[in-house]
């Protein structure tokens, strides 16, 4: 299985895992926080995506960063990383479907990426345009965040994981959450290399988000 599905210092964390007792799946947990953005008009435009990384993960991702030795870590010490995080992303479709009426959307080059350090996890933020901004319609608008290897598990953060941010009046939001959440716990390690992403099979651990809009 491809150990590059997430970004670079990703694949490099799977790589140290031969070096460590074998874990099953998933190595990394994400927990997302989604801002469904639209214009003046009611289009839907963007998404605004926070992502926070395990501790274990984090802790990989972030050593000898802090340059200056502060304690801190900085959005200019982090800007390297996120720059491999976002580029990599990029080639993964930032592991988001989109849907509207059924109809695949497809999304822009990330912008306004950057990342922090909170409680010893790693947070990246960034926004991701959708490619032709389009009005809802009376029609189903749904997001699922997932990878399709289950190398990553992403997961609804606590609170509010999803927000419309000046959707047009009357727009509603749901939930519908994983239909097999704990389906991989008596799967081996050699069933998840043996999988690639056309495979898809960390879909069926995704929660879906649907906006319905008047």
């Amino acid at each position: 299985m491809p150990r590059l599905t997430l970004p670079l210092v990703i694949g490099a964390f799977a790589a140290s895992l031969a070096t460590v007792p074998a874990a099953a799946h998933p190595h990394v947990q994400v927990r997302t926080e989604t801002h469904m953005m639209f214009d003046a008009d009611g289009q839907a435009i963007a998404m605004e995506q926070i992502w926070t990384f395990d501790e274990m993960y984090s802790a990989f991702a972030i050593q000898n960063l802090d340059t200056n030795r502060d304690g801190v870590y900085s959005r200019e010490e982090l800007a390297e990383l996120t720059r491999i995080n976002v580029e990599n992303l990029g080639e993964q479709k930032y592991f988001t479907v989109m849907r509207h009426d059924r109809r695949f959307v497809s999304f822009g080059p990330a912008r306004d990426a950057w990342s922090e350090v909170k409680d010893g996890r790693l947070i990246l933020h960034f926004t991701v345009p959708v490619a032709t901004p389009f009005k809802p319609g009376g029609k189903p608008l749904s997001v699922e965040v997932y990878d399709p290897e289950y190398f990553v598990a992403f997961e609804p953060a606590d609170g509010e994981p999803m927000r419309l941010v000046a959707a047009p009046q009357g727009c509603k939001l749901d939930y519908a959450p994983p239909r097999n959440a704990g389906a991989v716990a008596n799967l081996s390690e050699s069933f998840f290399q043996s999988l690639n992403a056309g495979s898809n099979f960390g879909q069926q651990f995704a929660g879906r988000f649907t906006v319905n809009c008047p």
